[in-house]
């Protein structure tokens, strides 16, 4: 059993899946026996300090490393990886999939189905990803397995890569979101399970195939993922009605909501160098505080903005009219959630380097505990009240709904 785990936590099985999939590091393609070198005028791939890919006419053998202090710890790591793309339909495609993991799919494309689907939807969605995100993000710091090594791996987001590997956490959240969906929807809309539960499984498969393809994450992880996600799903299903009628109908229900993610956040356990788990786990935790909150709210005023009629009803037609109500949701909503998380964000980091007496230039000062925890928790609580109370009201008054 320890050779299997070790096995599928090897770098080189990741390293294989990349080259399979046609990424190569450049010294492994100058060293491949089976089209050793590039061909003329193919370009060797780089990416820059902030993540974008831009093309270069020459080769590198090595990868460029950087060193920095934090807490006294030296961190380290691959800042520009040099790559080359041999199959740009895979690499687009995982690049898509490995965004559906991103803060910016959960701000824009998961609020889409409370504005033009169902809320209910929604509210089982953010309290599905809060619970397997949160279990992510704490094992991986008390476990403290390592993310795969490059070389031999190819490492395409650099970003997280002083986090540890185990598990995966956005096959997690892949899992959990897919499979809520679809267990949810089936008391609330009218589809073929068969169909549902395809998309599901594919959605999730190209989630956790991404993390191999990009690099960040080793095969124990991503199953070790997926299967902590399905364990949690199977636990809490008998629970969400219970929970549902909680969250909505309970006197004590916001102190909670809001309580208990804010106590997890100042609770988050300490590494002995910074990384971005502490951060995106008050990030989730806060957006699921004000949702939470939210979700209370309208059912106390009585303005939940559930599809109409008997249930489960038809899904809406993809009318021309439908897409275009849809898309002018979409840019309204994002505009509101955007806008409001960089008003809290810059008002909140103002509070709070004043009340530290940090100079304002100093961007570093934010990982700190007591400054990194409450600016993401308040600007995030915000984002999921704004999202949950007021947008769907601005629908109403614009006639978007």
């Amino acid at each position: 059993m320890l050779e299997l785990l070790a096995y599928l936590h090897d770098s080189e099985l990741v390293a294989r899946f990349q080259r399979r999939c046609g990424l190569f590091l450049v010294e492994a393609a100058h060293q491949s026996r089976d089209r050793t070198r590039a061909p003329a005028a193919t370009p060797v791939h780089s990416d820059g300090p902030r993540g974008q890919v831009k093309g270069k006419w020459d080769h590198q053998d090595k990868n460029s490393n950087y060193e920095y202090k934090e807490n006294g710890h030296t961190v380290s790591g691959c800042s520009t990886p040099q790559y080359e793309v041999r199959n740009w339909l895979l690499h687009f495609l995982f690049l898509v999939s490995a965004g559906l993991g991103h803060e910016i799919f959960y701000i824009t494309c998961l609020p889409c189905i409370h504005w033009s689907l169902d809320p209910f939807l929604c509210r089982r969605l953010v309290n599905m990803w809060t619970l397997v995100m949160y279990i992510g993000q704490v094992m991986k710091d008390v476990l403290k397995l390592p993310r795969p090594l490059s070389p031999p791996v190819v490492k395409l987001e650099t970003r997280v890569d002083a986090e540890y590997g185990l598990p995966s956490t956005h096959a997690m959240a892949a899992t959990a979101i897919s499979f809520t969906v679809l267990l949810s929807a089936q008391s609330r809309f009218q589809f073929q399970f068969e169909v549902g539960l395809l998309i599901a499984l594919t959605v999730s498969s190209l989630v956790c195939l991404s993390r191999l393809y990009t690099g960040m994450h080793s095969v124990l992880d991503v199953i070790c993922g997926a299967l902590i996600s399905a364990v949690l799903l199977l636990i809490t299903y008998p629970y969400w009605e219970t929970f549902d009628h909680f969250q909505l109908r309970s006197l004590i229900s916001p102190l909670v909501g809001f309580s208990l993610p804010l106590f997890l956040s100042y609770t988050y356990p300490e590494l002995d160098h910074y990384s971005t788990t502490r951060g995106d786990t008050t990030t989730i935790l806060g957006v699921a505080a004000g949702c939470s909150v939210g979700y209370w709210v309208d059912e106390q005023l009585g303005q939940t903005f559930e599809p109409q009629g008997a249930l489960p009803v038809p899904l809406p037609a993809l009318t021309a009219a439908a897409v275009a109500r849809s898309v002018a949701r979409f840019l309204v909503g994002g505009v509101a959630l955007v806008g409001t998380r960089q008003v809290v964000k810059t008002l909140s980091l103002q509070v709070l380097y004043s009340w530290y007496r940090v100079p304002k230039s100093d961007d570093s000062a934010r990982r700190r505990r007591e400054i990194e925890v409450p600016y993401k928790f308040v600007t995030y609580t915000a984002v999921g009240l704004v999202n949950s109370i007021l947008v769907n009201r601005f629908f109403v008054l614009l006639g978007l709904l």
